[in-house]
């Protein structure tokens, strides 16, 4: 058990993030990814793109989301704006969003799927 701990925490380092593998779990993602399939994250401090693909939690939720960037919004601080949506699903994530929260920002953001 402590070897294994010990590996969990060690891959946590080196991908920078506190879930460095997930499960998707739903098939808004489909036919990308399908429920079931095992993510390996990581995050760099790097900026983000439209079209990656991020995994996030939202306040309140337990489980986190899979889902693809839809659009970036750069502020002159540094910091940034996403706008997120499922690859199967008709409309962005803003619904599944906190309430009256319109889009995620890093703290939100779990990892990358790469």
């Amino acid at each position: 058990f402590t070897s294994a701990l010990m590996g969990w925490k060690g891959l946590m380092l080196v991908t920078g993030t506190d879930s460095p593998v997930v499960v998707v779990l739903s098939g808004s993602m489909e036919p990308f990814f399908h429920r079931g399939d095992i993510l390996f994250l990581n995050n760099p401090q790097e900026p983000f793109f439209a079209g990656e693909i991020v995994v996030f939690k939202i306040e309140g939720r337990e489980i986190p989301i899979v889902h693809r960037v839809l659009k970036v919004f750069e502020k002159p601080s540094g910091d940034f704006e996403l706008l997120t949506k499922g690859d199967n699903n008709n409309v962005d994530d803003r619904g599944l969003y906190a309430p009256g929260q319109h889009w995620l920002n890093r703290k939100h953001i779990i990892g990358r799927a790469r």
